[in-house]
């Protein structure tokens, strides 16, 4: 059983967890990663015979100690200072404790290293190979069906930017044949309007199709699920990490390197392949729901390495200089 301690630290990390939901507007993924990252904090110092409104400055560091001890990479250390970071100054602010014992840690250095992105022909590889897997000959029924979504997921993916969260729990509504923009809600629960192309709005158009197609004639006249990807777990649509596997298979069969793919490296292709054609930084901003556009200005980094690769490989006086 767990300590009356560790009892206090859970209802602490309650009571921060519904501030950041009612007061920033965080959203559940946000709010399950405090969690997680609190809760390890928490049983930390209850072997150490602390908590969180006795731990000192000096048990803190030695958490972050610990987490390089257990090879934690130094993002996710940040990540865990922050965490720790929001929670005294919370503590602090309700006068549950009268210091900070955070405030004056320091996180480990790290530069803000490059996303991964995959080069337009990489992505007209994984989008060939899909469709190539609907039209399979040997595949039952439900086999074509699942190839369709996965068709349906990545079309729709790289035509929008969309975060893996918001894409998985698009609403049935968002595949209607003469939608031209989708409402997405995002981090926050903030709204944007996204535009789809016409690859998408066919791709799920006959995704839709398939599976009308495949319901038990006594479901016919059935109320449809009001996801656009259903599944029979808990959340009621597909999860990210089914999307995410099922994307690895995809890369693997078109060549590609799974450990390179993922739903967020098409997300950042998004973005990359826009500003690569052109497109105003404050428009693709926009497009992706960042609230800051220092976090979009790292796409323009990206563009930027790119130039400089090709002119290093393509220019006749590279090698001279």
């Amino acid at each position: 059983m767990r300590s009356s301690k560790s009892n206090s630290d859970a209802k602490l990390i309650t009571l921060f967890l519904d501030m950041l939901a009612a007061e920033q507007g965080a959203g559940d993924n946000t709010l399950d990663a405090y969690r997680r990252d609190l809760t390890d904090f928490s049983e930390f110092l209850g072997q150490a015979g602390q908590n969180f409104t006795r731990a000192a400055t000096d048990v803190l560091r030695d958490y972050l100690a610990d987490l390089d001890t257990r090879g934690f990479k130094s993002s996710s250390v940040a990540r865990r200072l922050s965490a720790m970071r929001h929670l005294f100054r919370f503590l602090l602010n309700e006068r549950i404790r009268s210091d900070d014992p955070a405030a004056i840690l320091s996180g480990p250095k790290r530069g803000r290293g490059l996303p991964k992105v995959l080069s337009i022909s990489d992505v007209d590889r994984m989008l060939t190979r899909a469709k190539e897997l609907t039209a399979a000959e040997n595949a039952s029924p439900q086999q074509r069906l699942r190839a369709m979504r996965l068709y349906c997921l990545l079309e729709v993916l790289y035509a929008t930017g969309l975060r893996v969260s918001e894409l998985v729990a698009l609403p049935l509504s968002a595949a209607r044949r003469d939608a031209r923009m989708i409402m997405v809600r995002g981090k926050g629960n903030k709204e944007r309007l996204v535009p789809l192309n016409e690859a998408s709005r066919q791709a799920m158009a006959d995704y839709l199709a398939a599976m009308e197609a495949l319901r038990p004639e006594k479901k016919k006249n059935a109320a449809a699920s009001k996801w656009l990807f259903p599944s029979f777990g808990e959340s009621g649509h597909l999860t990210r990490q089914h999307f995410a596997r099922d994307l690895k298979e995809l890369a693997a069969a078109a060549g590609l390197a799974p450990r390179l793919v993922s739903p967020h490296v098409l997300r950042h292709a998004f973005a990359s392949h826009l500003l690569h054609n052109g497109a105003d930084l404050r428009i693709v901003q926009t497009l992706l729901g960042h609230t800051d556009i220092s976090t979009t200005q790292i796409y323009t980094h990206v563009v930027e390495e790119r130039l400089k690769s090709l002119v290093r490989d393509l220019h006749p006086l590279a090698e001279k200089s």
